[in-house]
């Protein structure tokens, strides 16, 4: 029997490893599984992002309450397995994202989401930003992840990508940088108050 692992040190960096892998692990440093390979957080979230998401969070709390689709913060597992492999040893892409929106109930497990959410918002930071403008933008848009927002706090500006039915690809549906209003278009009749979301940075 393998001794447990107590540290992140005693994983390979180049090795590749699966959701069951990753429940064994014993350390309590937050990873992320990107195609088997392990990504650590680059550093605690700042209070700038703290507050932005608590924004994002209330927005999208109050419109679903007592409705079928569920919001979740992180730190919550989502995995995001190949079709038709849904195994824990199957299954290399295990993230957290800052805020997702999932509106199919059967998704939603003890151990956090088997599956695409419908919404994954991104608040992005100068160290993370090519891993969410690439690598999970990449990752979410294989998914089938619907709609996928990048925040830019340092900017005061949203991204908003959607799915494309035809081509299965992000396209960009709109850039919010100034005062007015955000629809998400996952979740139709959401319409986010830009003043609302940076009211801890206002211009």
């Amino acid at each position: 029997m393998s001794a447990p692992i107590t540290s992140i040190d005693q994983l390979d960096p180049n090795g590749i490893y699966t959701y069951a892998d990753y429940l064994t692990w014993q350390f309590t440093e937050l990873v992320e599984l990107l195609r088997g390979k392990i990504m650590r957080r680059m550093s605690a979230p700042t209070d700038r992002h703290q507050a932005l998401l608590g924004e994002l969070y209330l927005a999208f709390g109050n419109h679903l309450r007592r409705q079928r689709c569920q919001v979740r913060m992180a730190p919550y597992d989502v995995r995001l397995p190949k079709r038709g492999t849904t195994a824990d040893e199957a299954i290399y892409t295990v993230v957290q994202p800052d805020l997702c929106v999932i509106c199919d109930p059967s998704k939603i497990e003890p151990r956090g989401c088997l599956g695409a959410p419908d919404l994954i918002i991104e608040v992005a930071s100068p160290r993370t930003a090519a891993r969410d403008w690439k690598d999970k933008f990449d990752l979410y848009e294989e998914a089938g992840v619907r709609e996928y927002w990048i925040v830019l706090p340092q900017d005061n500006d949203v991204s908003v990508f959607v799915l494309d039915d035809v081509t299965a690809r992000y396209r960009l549906v709109g850039e919010y940088a100034s005062p007015g209003l955000i629809p998400c278009q996952v979740l139709p009749g959401l319409n986010l108050d830009w003043a609302d979301v940076f009211a801890e940075n206002p211009v």
